[in-house]
């Protein structure tokens, strides 16, 4: 069972959430909070494994409830969500720790879907969105940005590096095995290895670093 915490000033909007979700007999929302001002103190108290997290909210917005959630011990997986036409509230989050976004109208099926991708211990990167999202919020590096990308990079292996390639691309490890001829358990290696090598939280701040190093170009 998934225990899930649903952060969102809406009440509409978590009960929305809340009866889609407990539609899958894995998944539990154990609590709610109507802002981020309390989330860090509904994670100590009920212990989610995912975190739901709205980005706007009155008193304490998504981005610096994710940083506050991101620095308790064992914090719990954490997934923004955006209507996508905010500001770059979303790509700050991901840089804070956060394992990925949803759109407010992800259709249902596809919300629990995400949701156990997260709790699995993946990132929720949709190939077409995520590098949208990315080029959309992170525009084009400047060049001491993108320098320090690099000299992050030329940490690793070749063959972590052309991984580090197809996670940014929004590949799933089973994907990237396939593409690059290697079993899914190696691409877990090289991709455990890398978020290590870079001091990556996860594989959406992976993306962000591989856009920024100009490895996604072209």
């Amino acid at each position: 069972m998934t225990r899930l915490l649903i952060v969102d000033d809406e009440a509409l909007v978590r009960a929305g959430l809340k009866m889609i979700l407990e539609s899958d007999e894995e998944l539990e929302v154990v609590a709610e909070a109507e802002d981020g001002a309390d989330a860090a103190a509904m994670v100590k108290e009920h212990r989610p494994d995912v975190v739901l997290m709205d980005i706007r909210m009155p008193r304490l917005d998504g981005l610096a409830a994710t940083r506050e959630v991101q620095a308790l011990p064992e914090p719990p997986k954490i997934v923004v969500l955006t209507t996508f036409d905010l500001d770059d509230y979303v790509f700050r989050a991901l840089q804070a720790g956060a394992s990925g976004f949803l759109l407010k109208d992800t259709p249902p099926r596809e919300l629990v879907q995400a949701i156990k991708v997260v709790a699995a211990g993946d990132a929720m990167l949709s190939p077409a969105v995520t590098r949208r999202l990315i080029g959309h919020f992170a525009g084009d590096p400047r060049a001491d940005r993108r320098r320090t990308a690099q000299e992050r990079i030329s940490r690793l292996t070749e063959r972590e590096r052309e991984v580090l390639v197809e996670v940014g691309r929004g590949l799933q490890n089973a994907d990237i095995g396939r593409k690059l001829f290697m079993s899914e358990a190696t691409v877990k290696a090289h991709v455990s290895r890398a978020l290590v090598k870079l001091d990556a939280s996860n594989r959406v701040q992976v993306a962000i670093l591989a856009y920024e190093a100009g490895l996604l170009d072209g």
